[in-house]
């Protein structure tokens, strides 16, 4: 199943464009405006559609894995710039790589400086589709419709049917672009026209008219196709188009912009550092247009390639460059960022989500994706909750909550149980959306398997908050503490705790298989080790310490507790490894 929006998107291009043909039927010999605009229109809601098609099918083929790849980033800028190549060439979206990176950085599992070698590779992997589209292969277009249909609808797997998808998405896409070329045909002819395309050759014009337009379209790869057909169409020449180019990169980055207001830090940094990257590289640029037009010519010269090739050369040059001169000093770009929008002083946040998307529910593969960074969120809310709820164990000194010092321990511990609560609802809700949209058989096996995560995550938060926060009570009404080596067996056993915990949370974020493993073969370690504390504890008492007599039944409660954490989380690997086994399975 589709997005309504997709659906009517197609039917609409395909009327204007039908319409637009018949009026070219007629043999009209004058240039009617109208007509012309509409199959341009037309063209383009076709191209659009493509690129959907096309971008859902290499998700659903292979946006599972995707953060897999970008997990394994280390902090080598040069591998960042080429896993952002990639991982974009798959997704198609800019944004949808940034989005990645902020789910990964909110997490912890990867610092904002590592994140400018991956922004880098994404713009240039977003050149690639600019350079299958100056390919002159616009009258195949019909074969690859055909083609892509037939695989769509004859293929048993899902990866094939993905495929199928990825056919059609170009075959459309192209169709779209020999309706936009056949809409403005015409137009050679028309002295009007060509005095107002003699005008593009204003290079601040060209970037301002880039930047405004592929931000309304939201889309630079559709808006450099704009530029293709113009310039095959001898409408416009490499040296006006080449600043239009650069507003177009520029262009790109400010829907990005846009979705991060109202979000963290961290989105607002990524979203940042991808304008600043364009707007750098622009302004190196701008100042020699005529020079860049020269060697681009040249390159074209060298190759033998035609107007088409030569703008999304430029696109390609002006991204590799800008890796080129940016990329060796990512770190002092990255610490210039941090220090234009630095830590403020966090305010009690309202309880919402911020990575959930609903438009994005129709692209199964990116929504699930999403949907795993929210669950990031929700478990770094439950490391924190079970962190904090140690201390009034060891102190009855009034603490403060770390990261919001307004508020006093005890609030921060509520505030976060209400928080996992509310991301708990939330993250269901959308999952079930998203199931509900056309996901295939493997994703709603992992959709099923995420509800049940979150579920029992949200169980460890009630655990915490209504069975061990009554045990602080109960604990500071005693006249004696927990005896010292009582303590210290609590204390080694709750870190063991956290680190399933913070394993759990690793492990989902990044679809570690090895680490859900690990948690589940820690577990038996963990049960005899609580096993060992309790014979110890048992001693202590026949032993008749006054220590442990009086604080017996909170210590016993509380390693109860702290075991069923254990086995919670164990459950919750061994959900998430069965799921990733499965679906593996199926790819292969």
């Amino acid at each position: 199943m589709r997005s309504k929006q997709s659906g009517w998107a197609w039917l609409v291009g395909a009327g204007i464009t039908f319409c637009a043909a018949d009026a070219w039927a007629d043999g009209l010999s004058e240039i009617h405006w109208g007509f012309q605009l509409m199959g341009l229109m037309g063209g383009l809601a076709f191209f659009l559609f493509g690129m959907e098609l096309m971008s859902d099918g290499m998700q659903r083929a292979a946006g599972d894995r995707l953060r897999t790849i970008l997990a394994n980033l280390t902090k080598n800028k040069y591998r960042g710039m080429l896993l952002g190549i990639v991982v974009t060439m798959l997704v198609q979206s800019g944004s949808a790589t940034s989005v990645m990176l902020v789910g990964f950085v909110q997490a912890g599992l990867m610092q904002f400086m590592q994140t400018i070698g991956v922004l880098i590779g994404s713009g240039i992997g977003m050149t690639i589709t600019a350079q299958l589209i100056a390919f002159k292969v616009t009258d195949y277009a019909l074969l690859m419709i055909v083609a892509g249909f037939l695989i769509r609808l004859l293929a048993k797997r899902d990866t094939v049917k993905s495929f199928g998808d990825v056919l059609l998405g170009f075959g459309v896409l192209f169709y779209g672009l020999k309706l936009m070329g056949d809409s403005m045909r015409p137009l050679r002819s028309s002295q009007e026209v060509i005095t107002l395309l003699s005008g593009l050759e204003n290079r601040f014009l060209g970037l301002l008219i880039g930047v405004v337009l592929t931000t309304l379209i939201q889309s630079s790869t559709a808006f450099i196709g704009i530029l293709i057909v113009l310039g095959l169409e001898g409408l416009i020449s490499l040296e006006a188009s080449i600043p239009m180019v650069l507003g177009a990169n520029i262009g790109t980055c400010v829907t990005a912009g846009f979705a991060s207001i109202g979000a963290n830090r961290d989105a607002k940094r990524v979203a940042l550092a991808n304008v600043m990257i364009r707007v750098i590289g622009v302004m190196l640029f701008i100042g020699f247009i005529p020079e860049f037009t020269w060697c681009i010519s040249w390159l074209g010269d060298e190759f033998n390639s035609d107007i088409a090739r030569q703008i999304a050369n430029a696109h390609s040059v002006f991204n590799i460059a800008i890796g080129i001169i940016v990329l060796p000093f990512s770190d002092a770009f990255a610490r210039l960022i941090v220090r234009m929008l630095p830590e403020t002083a966090c305010p009690i946040p309202r309880y919402t989500t911020t990575f959930l998307d609903e438009s994005k529910i129709f692209s199964p593969a990116l929504a699930v994706d999403l949907a795993r960074s929210e669950i990031s969120r929700m478990a770094s809310a439950l490391e924190y909750l079970l962190k904090a709820v140690a201390v009034p164990f060891v102190t009855q000194s009034p603490k403060r909550d770390k990261v919001y010092p307004e508020l006093t321990l005890m609030e921060g511990i509520d505030m976060r149980e209400e928080e996992i609560d509310f991301l708990e609802e939330k993250i269901t809700d959308y999952l079930l959306k998203v199931a509900r949209s056309g996901a295939s058989d493997a994703q709603l096996r992992v959709v099923y398997a995420m509800v049940s995560i979150v579920r029992d995550m949200e169980s460890i938060g009630d655990i915490i908050h209504r069975n061990v926060l009554p045990l602080i009570r109960k604990k500071h009404e005693l006249a004696h503490d927990f005896s010292e080596e009582g303590r210290e067996e609590l204390t080694i056993y709750h870190q063991k705790v956290c680190k399933q915990i913070r394993l759990l949370k690793e492990a989902f974020a990044e679809q570690d298989l090895e680490k859900a493993q690990r948690i589940m073969v820690k577990e038996r370690k963990y049960l005899d080790l609580e096993l060992q504390y309790r014979v110890h504890h048992l001693d202590r008492l026949v032993g008749k310490q006054a220590a442990s007599v009086e604080t017996h039944e909170v210590h016993t409660e509380l390693m109860n507790l702290m075991v069923q954490i254990i086995v919670y989380s164990s459950n919750i690997a061994k959900t998430f490894l069965e799921t990733e086994t499965r679906e593996k399975a199926l790819l292969i």
